[in-house]
């Protein structure tokens, strides 16, 4: 199954035009021709199986065979808040990763002890968009620019919120914390874990501290291993 994406389409209309980009890819890569049926996502929750109706390479044109809404919508909400890690690298394999087992918003925050303090947002949309197609998703994660820990932890979100660190005391596994069908907002630290004072603040703020298990784990890892969590307790 090919999966190919295009954020504006008219579910009125039979017919559409695939962008440049993916036309590209279908005439001159995989070499489709007239006829051959491909799977097309706007991203949000739009799942449709068309023909292809002219092979152009630069205006690949397409018609509507099935159409699907909400394809596989999840009953769950997980915004996910984590570092950007040193090595960009492993930020993007959590990226990708994160959006095949099903995320909804990332946002990278900056923290005290972050080494990365810029990132490059469109590099991380092609990233997540490839992480897409590869998992056949219809939606599409949103992906927000960086911002401090500090005027993050000042933006309202209506759900259950929990701060994952490594600091010794009352924290508690988040696993045991999820309710299932609600909404979710995650923090993860950088490699030099949160501060004291941010953690304080988080904790002023409605977070719950939590665990995610009794190893230390990387940060990506770690943003990864509360993705999964929030699946593996909303199956």
């Amino acid at each position: 199954m090919q999966l190919f994406y295009t954020p504006e389409i008219d579910l009125s209309e039979e017919n559409f035009i695939l962008s440049k980009e993916e036309s590209k890819h279908i005439v001159r890569v995989l070499r489709l021709k007239e006829g051959s049926e491909i799977y097309v996502t706007d991203g949000k929750g739009n799942l449709l199986k068309v023909e292809i109706v002219i092979a152009n390479q630069n205006a690949c044109s397409v018609k509507i065979l099935e159409r699907t809404t909400n394809h596989e919508k999840r009953n769950y909400y997980i915004h996910m808040a984590v570092a950007p890690t040193k090595n960009n690298d492993r930020y993007e394999w959590f990226l990708e990763k994160a959006t095949e087992i099903g995320v909804d918003e990332i946002t990278p925050i900056i923290g005290q002890h972050s080494e990365r303090k810029k990132i490059k947002l469109e590099r991380y949309q092609k990233v997540i968009l490839s992480g897409v197609k590869q998992s056949l998703k219809a939606y599409i994660p949103k992906i927000n620019e960086a911002v401090k820990l500090k005027d993050f932890l000042n933006k309202e979100f209506d759900g259950d919120k929990f701060i994952a660190h490594c600091v010794e005391g009352d924290r508690k596994s988040l696993k045991s914390e999820l309710i299932p069908g609600r909404r979710y907002l995650v923090m993860i630290g950088p490699e030099g874990d949160f501060s004291n004072e941010e953690i304080k603040l988080a904790l002023e703020k409605g977070y719950t501290p939590v665990t995610l298990g009794n190893f230390r784990l990387r940060t990506e890892t770690a943003a990864l291993a509360a993705v999964h969590s929030t699946a593996f307790v909303n199956e």
